[in-house]
């Protein structure tokens, strides 16, 4: 059976991720450090929580460890994406783009470059205000994705 993945920090889009999974019979595993509150959504059947340190990274490394190919990862972090492509799973974003392996690594490339201008003082664009369409279109990119497999 695949797995969905919610690396769920932060996580915008978890409501529908779950409803879009349970569809698909896929079982769900919310991933987070301490401070999140996964009892609303552990409650249903089917949804597992393993609550992580608040280290950096810690959520990215227990998912990865849990990982099979095919599984999904709903995910807002490129670096974790990449592993996730590694292990021949698939990864989507929360905005719905799924990852690709033909384009993680000059992904990887631009996310390194900001960094690094941020880091010598510079300044980049933040992400646009999270809205009601994206929501949606999260919800109809891993549709397809479920629907599609590999």
């Amino acid at each position: 059976m695949r797995t969905l993945f919610i690396d769920a920090d932060a996580c915008p889009v978890t409501r529908e991720a779950i409803t879009v999974a349970r569809a698909h019979g896929l079982a769900v595993v919310l991933v987070g450090n301490g401070t999140q509150n996964f009892d609303r959504y552990t409650r249903r059947n089917g949804v597992e929580a393993v609550t992580v340190g608040i280290g950096r990274d810690s959520a990215d490394f227990a998912i990865v460890e849990m990982l099979k190919p095919d599984d999904v990862v709903v995910t807002q972090d490129i670096g974790l994406a990449a592993m996730v492509l590694g292990r021949d799973a698939r990864a989507i974003s929360v905005r719905g783009r799924v990852f690709s392996k033909a384009t993680i690594d000059i992904e990887m490339e631009v996310r390194h470059a900001e960094q690094r201008h941020r880091r010598s003082g510079g300044r980049t664009g933040g992400p646009a205000p999270f809205e009601d369409e994206d929501r949606e279109h999260f919800s109809d990119s891993l549709e397809r994705l479920l629907r599609e497999g590999r």
